[in-house]
């Protein structure tokens, strides 16, 4: 029997680097975890501390951790859909390139990456520029791999349908190193059914094949199927439902997939202090397969006794 592989989101800091994710993940209950090897807006990296890496194998192999089902997500800023600007592409080109080499430094084999937003270049053109850079960024045979992530439809996102990344995947010439991350709250918003999720699979399986989902974004929706919003909602809270999520997360054909969870942190006294992550409250309402209406109030009322 697989074990359940779920976790969330962590943060990398540079004092504590990977044993910090670790350490985190392990706090939430979490087998799985991933993170940003810097912040997500900007393409500021430190280096790699080799110790704190190591400590973190370590301590993923003491804790039943995976390395194989920890994933790195590449910032938002590199947009490989768009070439009006030749240095910016050339830009997105080469970041994308040293996160690869970052993740291959950590260990981590799977890195997700948003396809881009082709910014008025049409739908067509933005598929043949990201077919362009991602040729050019797995130039090798060997190396970690990129999960193109299912995207909600915002503004001139790519990658909104299951047709649109299969034009990517065929036009890469070593495609074996791509893989696809679904995202819940994505997929709702672009226009899936998530309440039929064995016909979803199976249009994926028929366009795609279902041995190319390398990781699933768990997240409910604030918003209703086809909004093209892209607004994530704690587990339960959402258009989606706890049921529909929890049979998505329990899918059989999907028992060896990660799961990670990026679902809103909640915020304390109506927002004016800090917020809190709700990933340890989540994952032990999704172990249990029980809805908690009283989530939001419960993790307030953990932060209040800190």
């Amino acid at each position: 029997m697989v074990k359940l592989i779920i976790g969330s989101h962590v943060s990398y800091t540079q004092n504590m680097g990977l044993l910090g994710c670790v350490k985190e993940a392990l706090n939430y209950g979490a087998n799985t975890f991933m993170f940003y090897t810097g912040a997500p807006q900007n393409t500021i990296r430190g280096k790699i501390d080799e110790e704190l890496t190591k400590k973190a194998h370590e301590l993923m192999k003491t804790n039943g951790i995976d390395i194989k089902n920890v994933v790195i997500h590449a910032p938002y800023i590199i947009n490989l859909a768009n070439n009006k600007d030749e240095d910016k592409m050339n830009f997105s080109i080469n970041f994308l390139k040293q996160e690869l080499k970052r993740a291959e430094t950590l260990g981590i084999n799977k890195v997700i990456l948003h396809p881009g937003s082709h910014v008025g270049l049409g739908v067509n053109q933005g598929i043949t520029n990201i077919i362009n850079g991602l040729n050019q960024v797995l130039d090798v045979p060997n190396g970690p791999i990129i999960c193109l992530e299912t995207m909600a439809g915002k503004g001139t996102e790519i990658g909104q349908t299951f047709k649109q990344l299969k034009a990517i995947i065929d036009g890469v010439k070593n495609n074996h190193r791509l893989l696809v991350c679904l995202d819940t709250c994505h997929l709702n918003d672009a226009g899936y059914d998530l309440t039929d999720f064995d016909k979803l699979l199976s249009e994926f399986d028929h366009i795609i094949g279902l041995d190319k989902i390398g990781c699933i974004h768990i997240n409910d929706s604030k918003n209703p199927v086809s909004s093209h919003k892209d607004r994530h909602e704690n587990i339960g809270f959402g258009t989606l439902g706890f049921e529909n999520i929890i049979k998505i997360i329990y899918q059989d054909k999907l028992k060896e997939v990660p799961k990670i969870l990026e679902t809103p942190y909640v915020s304390i006294n109506g927002g004016k202090d800090r917020t809190y992550a709700p990933y340890k409250h989540e994952i032990t309402m999704i172990k249990q397969k029980k809805f908690n209406p009283n989530l939001l109030n419960d993790i307030r009322d953990d932060y209040n006794k800190l």
